[in-house]
């Protein structure tokens, strides 16, 4: 999706595919992590590496087993590149 002049990808509902780890310049990146609906932690974490967006969003990690550990993505971004911006946030509401 292009807004204004940023390229924004946003992953929806899906696994490592090539077609993600090939993109190119991406500016803003929305990655889903949910098992087992999406992609584990280590799995979202090796395709961000590959496609290296500017700045990433890890969303939609909530999952059967509970949270899973933005923290860690984190972690594992920015050991290899720390160019790669990685924004957390709570997307959900507290109950």
């Amino acid at each position: 999706m292009n807004i204004a002049d940023k390229v924004i990808y946003i992953s929806g509902d899906t696994e490592d595919i090539p077609e993600m780890r090939a993109l190119k310049n991406i500016d803003i990146a929305f990655v889903c992590m949910n098992l087992p609906y999406t992609m584990s932690i280590e799995q979202a974490s090796d395709a961000v590496l590959e496609f290296q967006p500017k700045i990433v969003y890890p969303f939609h990690f909530r999952g059967q087993g509970g949270f899973a550990d933005v923290e860690k993505f984190k972690s594992v971004i920015n050991s290899t590149n720390k160019d790669i911006e990685v924004r957390l946030r709570n997307w959900y509401t507290e109950n």
